[in-house]
Parts: C-alpha cells; sequence; structure tokens
C-alpha cells in the first residue's frame, strides 16, 4: 500500500513536466515509441514474471539456478527484440522522425526484461520492499527529474533519454537486492533444454500477459495511427492519469501471485478465493476512490498538466471508469494463470478482437458525423472500458466455477459510498470557474474522505481492517476468513 501511494505521488511529477515542457505534440511521439519497446520487452520476459514463481515452487534444483536460468531466458530474447527494432525503426515511429539519442531506445529492452525477472524472483521470497523501491521510487523520480533537467538541453529527445535512465535506474535496483538474495551464479550452467523447456512451458503465460498488455495499450497505437501527434499527446496524458489507479494491483502482484501459487501447490482452492475475494474487493475500493477523484473534476485534472490537455477529459472518465470494472478479471487473472492458462488466454485474445473492432467502429462512425477530432478520439476509451466489464465478467465466473466458490469481491457498500462522494464532488464542481482551483484544493480531499468513511462503517470487516494494523489480529483474520467461506 505503501509502495502504491508512493509511486502515485512520484509520477504526478512527470506528468506535469511533460505536459508543461514538452508539449502535446513531443508527448505524442514519445508516447508511440514506448508503447512499442514495453511490449517487446513483455515478451522478452516469456512470461516469467508470473511463471517463475510456479517454476520455483515445483523444482528440486537449487532456486538460484532457476532463477538465473531465467534472467539467461529474458536476455536472449530481449537481445533478438532490441534487434528487429534497431533494423525496424519506423515500428516505433512511422514517420521516421526518430533521430540522435531517442534512436538508442531498443536498447533499452533488455534492462526491463531484467528487472522484470529479478523482482519476480524476489516476489517469490516475499520481498516486496526491492519491488516497491525499484518501482515506486526509483523508477518514477528518475524519469521526473531526468526530464526535467534534460529539457534545458535536449528538448526534442528529454523524455526518451529520462526513460531510458530510469529503465537503467530501477534494473540497478532490482539486480542489486536479486543479488543479494540469491547469489552469483556459484557452479551454475546454462542448461540449452532446460531454458527452451521453461520458456515453452511458459509460453501461454507470456500470449496472456502481451494480450493483457495489448488490451491497455492497443487503443493508444490506435490513437497514434488514426490522429496527428498531438490528439496522441492529449489521449497518452489522460491514459497515464487513468492508470495510476491500475496500478494498485500491480503494487499487489509481487506478494498475490505467490500466495496463490503456494496455496494452489498445497491443493485448497477455498483458500486462494478467500484471497481473491479479499484482495479484488481492496483493489476496487481504492481504484474506485481515485476514479471519482479524477472523473468529476476532470476539466481541472486535465487543465493542470497543461491547458491544451483539458480536452482530453471525456477519454480520461471512460478510462478510469474502465480501471474500477477491470479490477475483478485482474485479480481473477492472477488464478487463472495457474490453473487455467489456455481458456485465460483465449478470453483474453478474443475479448481483444473485440475491443479493437469495437475502437474502430467507433472512431469510423463518429468521424461519418463529422464529430470533432477530440469526441473520435475517446471512441477507444470507450471501447476498453466496455471490454475490460466482459472480460471481467467472464474470468470471474471462469474462476468461480474452477474453484467451487465465490471470487467477487463486490460488495454493496461501494455503490453507496459512491454516490456520497458523487454528490460531495458535484458540488464542488457546481462552484463558478473562477474558483476552479478549489475543485483540487478542497473537492478531492472531500471526494475521498466521505467515499473513505462509507467504506470504513459500512463494507470493511475484521480482516479488511487487519490490513492497516501493523500486527493482524489472527483471531479476526480467521474468524473472517471463515465466514467468507461459509
Amino acid at each position: 500500500m505503501l509502495g502504491f501511494a508512493l509511486r502515485l505521488a512520484a509520477r504526478v511529477p512527470f506528468l506535469f513536466v511533460a505536459g508543461r515542457l514538452y508539449g502535446a505534440e513531443t508527448v505524442g511521439r514519445f508516447a508511440l515509441a514506448v508503447v512499442v519497446v514495453e511490449l517487446a520487452a513483455l515478451l522478452a520476459t516469456l512470461g516469467m514474471k508470473r511463471g517463475l514463481a510456479q517454476a520455483l515452487s515445483e523444482t528440486d534444483r537449487p532456486h538460484a539456478h532457476v532463477a538465473w536460468d531465467a534472467l539467461a531466458v529474458a536476455l536472449l530474447a530481449a537481445v533478438v527484440a532490441s534487434g528487429l527494432l534497431f533494423c525496424f525503426p519506423r515500428i516505433m515511429d512511422p514517420a521516421g522522425t526518430v533521430t540522435g539519442p531517442a534512436a538508442w531506445l531498443p536498447a533499452i529492452v533488455v534492462a526491463i526484461a531484467w528487472s522484470d525477472v529479478s523482482l519476480a524472483a524476489l516476489a517469490f521470497r516475499h520481498d516486496v520492499r526491492a519491488t516497491v523501491t525499484a518501482r515506486a521510487i526509483v523508477e518514477p523520480w528518475t524519469i521526473s527529474i531526468s526530464a526535467t533537467l534534460l529539457w534545458f538541453v535536449e528538448p526534442r529527445a528529454g523524455l526518451e533519454i529520462a526513460y531510458m535512465l530510469s529503465m537503467v535506474a530501477a534494473m540497478i535496483a532490482s539486480m542489486v537486492p536479486f543479488v543479494r538474495s540469491y547469489g552469483l551464479p556459484h557452479g551454475w550452467t546454462p542448461h540449452l533444454a532446460k531454458i527452451l523447456s521453461l520458456a515453452r512451458r511458459n509460453m501461454p503465460l507470456a500470449g496472456a500477459d502481451a494480450i493483457e498488455w495489448a488490451t491497455r495499450n492497443v487503443d493508444r497505437f490506435l490513437v497514434g495511427q488514426l490522429f496527428a501527434p498531438t490528439i496522441v499527446g492529449i489521449y497518452y496524458m489522460a491514459q497515464q492519469i487513468a492508470s495510476l489507479p491500475g496500478r494498485l494491483k500491480t503494487s499487489f502482484d509481487p506478494i498475490l501471485g505467490p500466495v496463490i501459487a503456494t496455496s494452489l501447490a498445497r491443493g485448497d482452492r477455498q483458500a486462494v478465493a478467500a484471497h481473491i475475494r479479499q484482495v479484488g474487493f481492496w483493489i476496487m475500493a481504492a481504484q474506485g476512490a481515485l476514479a471519482l477523484m479524477g472523473s468529476i473534476p476532470g476539466k481541472a485534472v486535465m487543465g493542470t498538466v497543461g491547458p491544451q490537455f483539458v480536452a482530453g477529459t471525456a477519454a480520461l472518465a471512460f478510462l478510469l471508469l474502465g480501471e474500477v470494472l477491470a479490477s475483478m478479471g485482474a485479480v481473477s487473472e492472477s488464478a487463472l494463470v495457474y490453473i487455467a492458462r489456455h481458456r485465460n488466454l483465449l478470453i483474453s485474445a478474443t475479448m481483444l478482437t473485440f475491443q479493437v473492432g469495437l475502437s474502430l467502429a467507433l472512431v469510423f462512425g463518429m468521424r461519418g458525423l463529422g464529430w470533432p477530432a477530440d469526441y473520435q478520439a475517446a471512441g477507444p476509451a470507450v471501447a476498453l472500458m466496455t471490454s475490460l466489464l466482459l472480460t471481467s465478467i467472464l474470468r470471474s465466473r471462469l474462476l468461480a466455477h474452477l474453484l467451487g466458490a465465490p471470487v467477487s469481491g463486490v460488495r454493496w457498500p461501494l455503490i453507496w459510498a459512491a454516490s456520497v462522494a458523487a454528490a460531495v464532488g458535484g458540488a464542488f464542481t457546481a462552484l463558478p470557474h473562477r474558483l476552479e482551483w478549489a475543485e483540487l484544493a478542497f473537492g478531492l480531499p472531500a471526494i475521498a474522505g466521505s467515499y473513505a468513511f462509507v467504506l470504513w462503517r459500512w463494507a470493511f470487516g475484521p480482516s479488511d481492517r487487519a490490513l492497516f494494523q501493523k500486527k493482524p489480529s489472527l483471531p479476526a483474520v480467521q474468524q473472517d476468513f471463515a465466514a467468507s467461506k461459509n
């Protein structure tokens, strides 16, 4: 929870710097290049961000050898992916304007892949501190500070250079605790057959990761193909603000994945269902608060990063709602990737196809009606929201069937809290335009406070409150867990 708060606080300065100093057009070019690099890095991990926990829990070999096998696989795959991007740079920039230092962006794929794999290995040993340090402190603050300083010396490629620096810094922050925990590979010899077996076994996971990533980023890619860089920059900024609530789920990944893998290894499927229900509620509740805080005073929020970004307010609202609707699907997938990999992959692929088709239909439909470009650009956001809702329904129902227990974390007080917070926020948005600053200064705390009060009073049980205690009360957790099983 602290890591999520730190990551949230550290990411906001980068958005402000990118919007105010670099402008929408430069941000748009940067967004298109990064979306390709991040996909290449994700594919280079070959599903080991989540598959490594299961490999470590089932092996008889020394854990250090298995972890270094995974790093070797990631290195080989990352080199291949980087080479392809160097050979075909127009994949990152169809206009061919990426030159100078920004042209070295593909080289950073190795750093991203190694950071992800090493943090996954540390997560198996319940070392969440390393993930918090690398992802919530080192990475976001490095890119924010670097982007600010580079604007004075390299305003055209400053964002790309800052991004590369942040990824290298995150890799160092990941590898240092990894080496301390697992040690150097003494007595380890890479076994090609075992490495290929590990990669082949993780292909369904790699496919699921790639499709899940594509679900959250294909909208940006489509906007990049259909609109000018300025529109892309505006949409990217709305997407980045909306993705901040989604990062809460990734904050739980380092501990949720190993816990689920361990419970499944014991054959305790009821425990898995209980974990999914409770974590799903926590994530949904927190994302609901952030969605309300971002969408009710949406114009003021987008205006903070620059007046030209206010045009992305509609897209921001749909994207924030999509994050809330995606909660149960994302948490359910944490278990499905272990017990129903291929069916989970089929759901992801089907819904991605649906999302792309609906995005194109909405954009060209609005274009045919003569709607403004900023309205058209909200089409992919609507398609994403719809796709995430359907995906959550399909995944949660499949998981409940497989586990033989309910997994939904939805509780009625969530609706009550959202209604109260919406009424409070609506009162602040009704203020005169000259008092728009009050929407953020006083409206945001009021929305969050009213929402949290209702949840704490009527939605939280003993085990939920134990999350905020330094040492949870074991009887209370056991009592609440037993009630949830019944």
